[in-house]
C-alpha cells in the first residue's frame, strides 16, 4: 500500500469528524443568532403606552404559542399518550432519570457561576456518582445518599448578576422564555451532550428527550386545559412565577407594597365610616315588627312570617 493510500485512510475520519464538528458547531452559532434577535425584535414593542411592560411582543408570542399547541395537538401528544400507555412506569423514570443526569453539568456550571461553591461540588459528585453507579444515570443512587438534585441554569445565574428580565418571549418549538432567559436557552445547548454527537446517535435521543419531557407536563397541560379560560396568560404567568421560584431556590421575597402596613403585608381593608365614626357596616337597624317579635313564639296578628327566619326549638 503506498502512503498516498495510507495517508488517505489515516487522515479521511479526521476530516469526516472535522466537518461534523464545524456544521453543528455553525448551527449552534445560527441558532444563538437566531434567538438573539428574535429576543432583541420581540423586546421592542410600536408603542410602549399601550403594551404590557412585560409581555410587549404579546401578538408575536400568541402566534408562537397558537403554533406550539396546534403542533403538540397533532404530533407531541398523541405520540406522549402513546408512550405513557404502553412504557412501564419503571422505564420510563429510568428514562427521565437519564436525561435529568446527561443534563446536568448545566446545573453543575452554573453552581459555580452563581457562587454556590458548597452545592457546585455536590452536583458534580451527584452527577458522577448517577453517571457510574447509576448506570449512565438510569437510577438515581444519589439522592439516597444525600447529594440533593438542584436545578440551576444561565438564565437564572443572569438574574442573580442583576440583569433584568426583559420582556416575556414564547419560541417555535422551545416554548416559554423571555429576553433573559434566552441565554439560558443558549448556554443550556451548548452544554447539552446529545448536541455533539453524531446523528445517528443524536436524533433518537433528541426525540425521545422531547417525549419524555412532553409526558412529564401532562398534567400541568390537562389541568391548565381545564381550569383557564385563557391558556396563553395561565401559561404565562405559570412560567414567571415558577421562574421567580427556581431564582430564589424555593424562597422567594414576600411582596412589597406601595401604601399599607408593613413591608410583605397586605394593607388594611378600607371600612366605610358613618358620621360618628363607627363602621358604617354596623349601623343596622332591624324591622320594627320583627325587632319585637319573641322568637320561638307562636306568630301574632300582625306580623308578616314570611319574613321571619324559622326557629326550630329544641
Amino acid at each position: 500500500m503506498d502512503t498516498k493510500m495510507m495517508s488517505r485512510l489515516f487522515f479521511r475520519p479526521l476530516e469526516i469528524g472535522q466537518t461534523i464538528l464545524y456544521g453543528r458547531a455553525t448551527w449552534l452559532i445560527a441558532l444563538t443568532l437566531m434567538l438573539l434577535w428574535l429576543g432583541g425584535c420581540a423586546s421592542m414593542p410600536n408603542d410602549p403606552d399601550e403594551e404590557d411592560a412585560n409581555d410587549a411582543a404579546e401578538p408575536f408570542n400568541r402566534s408562537m404559542f397558537d403554533f406550539n399547541e396546534g403542533l403538540d395537538r397533532v404530533v407531541l401528544k398523541p405520540v406522549s399518550t402513546t408512550y405513557v400507555n404502553h412504557v412501564p412506569q419503571t422505564v420510563r423514570t429510568g428514562v427521565s432519570n437519564f436525561y435529568d443526569n446527561l443534563l446536568y453539568l448545566d446545573t453543575v456550571l452554573n453552581d459555580f457561576l452563581q457562587g454556590k461553591l458548597t452545592q457546585g461540588v455536590s452536583d458534580l459528585g451527584r452527577f458522577g456518582i448517577n453517571s457510574t453507579i447509576g448506570i449512565i444515570g438510569l437510577f438515581d443512587v444519589a439522592t439516597p445518599m444525600g447529594l440533593k438534585k438542584h436545578n440551576e441554569d444561565f438564565g437564572q445565574t443572569l438574574a442573580v448578576w442583576h440583569a433584568g428580565d426583559g420582556s416575556y418571549l414564547v419560541y417555535p418549538l422551545l416554548g416559554p422564555s423571555s429576553v433573559r432567559d434566552t441565554g439560558g436557552v443558549v448556554v443550556g445547548l451548548l452544554t447539552n451532550p446529545v448536541v455533539y454527537a453524531v446523528p445517528p446517535v443524536a436524533i433518537p435521543l433528541g426525540i425521545l428527550s422531547v417525549v419524555d419531557l412532553r409526558a412529564r407536563k401532562d398534567g400541568f397541560v390537562k389541568f391548565r386545559d381545564a381550569a383557564a379560560l385563557d391558556p396563553y396568560s395561565f401559561t404565562r404567568e405559570s412560567y414567571r412565577q415558577n421562574r421567580v421560584y427556581e431564582i430564589y431556590d424555593g424562597n422567594p421575597p414576600r411582596p412589597v407594597y406601595d401604601k399599607g402596613g408593613l413591608e410583605g403585608d397586605a394593607p388594611a381593608p378600607v371600612v366605610p365610616q358613618s358620621a360618628d365614626g363607627q363602621p358604617a357596616l354596623l349601623q343596622f337597624e332591624p324591622d320594627p315588627v320583627i325587632k319585637d317579635h319573641k322568637w320561638g313564639e307562636a306568630a301574632q296578628p300582625g306580623i308578616n312570617t314570611s319574613t321571619v327566619p324559622l326557629v326550630l326549638d329544641h
